[in-house]
């Protein structure tokens, strides 16, 4: 992602004070005694890693929910924000991010989504959506309108704090004899959803799915190159991703 000079001025701003600091204690020390440093510090949040930052004197901690934290070898001063690479004017910390969602698709458990075979179905797609999220309408009515040699996995992810009738009408889909065909008639062409007796849908699965990759809205996709995206991206990009290797 490309930066405009006025937030790069800013979080070099902002990075000065911890690269000074950093200078100033130039002992270097391992990940682990950094991790228990930061651990007594900050009890209440989960650490899933720690290595050293591409600047000298500086460490980035993972914690739970990825986000990206910096500090120094004592843990005295942390940075949150974009450490950024002047020359290429690029965010060091979103290209992280990208590392850290990366998901194998091989690990997916597909027999938890329904799928939509469009022409040869040789391409791959996984999508985490919400029956109620408008976003995910988008999606369907015009990022994915005409996308053809897919693969559709959906996986039903309802958001109930955003939307209280989500996991209803996911059941429903779960539920009708034609998933695939229920699915599409709702969100693309404003059907109603049949009533259909309840069945055993994976819904708490899913959602524990979810937020093990970490995704905390709708829609969330996820490409056979690993990538996991966010949002209703348009029709150009979503084609671009798709073809990935």
């Amino acid at each position: 992602m490309k930066f405009p000079l006025k937030s790069i001025l800013l979080a070099l701003t902002l990075f000065g004070t911890v690269a000074c600091t950093a200078n100033a204690t130039p002992e270097t020390v391992s990940p682990a005694a950094v991790k228990k440093t930061f651990e007594a510090k900050f009890p209440n949040r989960a650490v899933v890693s720690v290595r050293p930052a591409p600047v000298g004197g500086l460490y980035e901690v993972v914690v739970k929910g990825r986000q990206i934290v910096y500090v120094d070898a004592k843990v005295n001063y942390l940075f949150v924000g974009d450490l950024i690479d002047t020359a290429k004017r690029e965010s060091l910390t979103e290209q992280r991010m990208v590392e850290l969602s990366r998901v194998d698709w091989k690990t997916l458990p597909l027999e938890l989504a329904f799928k939509e075979v469009r022409g040869n179905g040789e391409r791959k797609l996984a999508v985490f959506t919400d029956p109620d999220c408008p976003f995910c309408k988008k999606l369907e009515q015009e990022s994915l309108a005409g996308v053809t040699n897919v693969t559709i996995y959906t996986f039903l992810y309802p958001i109930a704090e955003l939307h209280p009738d989500a996991t209803r009408k996911s059941r429903q889909v779960w539920c009708a004899s034609d998933r695939a065909a229920t699915w599409a008639g709702f969100m693309r062409d404003g059907k109603p959803l049949p009533e259909v007796a309840d069945c055993d849908a994976p819904i708490e699965k899913i959602r524990q799915l979810g937020e093990k990759l970490g995704i905390t809205g709708t829609p969330a996709l996820i490409f056979a190159n690993g990538e996991l995206v966010p949002g209703a991206i348009p029709r150009d990009r979503l084609e671009s991703l798709l073809n990935a290797r």
